[in-house]
């Protein structure tokens, strides 16, 4: 689960992520796409979006979000339900990217962070992206 850089830089530069109130996304995208830590910073770099039967551009709203500090870790967790897409068809799906959507603009909405799930598709059933036991991210504190 990497973070995406800029993302992290302007979480203390001025555009903050509210991970327990705002509306945190994951999206599908294609292997066209290529995520890219150090330049891609708003949803507008995460191109090449899946489209498909019961998959709706810019994804699914996560669920049950949480974020707690692990003092054995010393990590901070951020988890949520596991992002489903019911009775889907989606052919080429390669990553999951998990932003904010502020309701602004795609050029505004920053991207947190990607999974690279492999070559997937789905034909006429659900489509789950499971988190880590460990949570959707975590920021190591030491």
């Amino acid at each position: 689960m990497p973070w995406f850089g800029l993302a992290m830089e302007r979480q203390f530069d001025g555009v903050k992520v509210d991970w327990l109130t705002g509306t945190i996304q994951c999206s599908l995208h294609t292997a066209t796409y290529t995520p890219n830590q150090d330049t891609d910073d708003f949803f507008n770099d995460a191109t090449n979006e899946v489209t498909g039967t019961a998959y709706t551009a810019n994804g699914v709203t996560l669920g049950t979000k949480t974020c707690v500090y692990d003092t054995g870790t010393d990590e901070i967790r951020l988890d949520a339900a596991d992002a489903v897409w019911t009775t889907a068809t989606i052919a080429s799906i390669r990553y999951a990217v998990v932003w904010e959507n502020t309701a602004g603009a795609s050029t505004t909405d920053p991207v947190l962070t990607y999974y690279d799930l492999g070559a997937q598709s789905v034909t006429a059933a659900n489509f789950t992206v499971q988190w880590d036991a460990t949570g959707v991210a975590k920021i190591d504190v030491t």
